[in-house]
């Protein structure tokens, strides 16, 4: 699965979701990243989480009242 965090300090939130996380095609080193940074809960469903702040990588990192690192 393509990861768009992989250089964070940190694993973000288990329930973070992205885009690319639902195409299942292999990279093609021709085609440029999007960088698109779609980003979304998968608890709440939309670009914040249940506490009500940003829904990111960088974001979405232990500590966070929400956090889960566990499916």
């Amino acid at each position: 699965m393509n990861r768009p965090f992989g250089n964070l300090p940190h694993e973000p939130c288990c329930l973070l979701r992205w885009k690319a996380m639902f195409i299942s095609v292999e990279p093609d080193p021709t085609v440029p990243p999007s960088n698109d940074q779609i980003y979304w809960c998968s608890q709440t469903q939309v670009c914040v989480g249940p506490d009500n702040k940003v829904a990111t990588p960088a974001a979405c990192k232990p500590g966070r009242s929400c956090y889960s690192d566990v499916v």
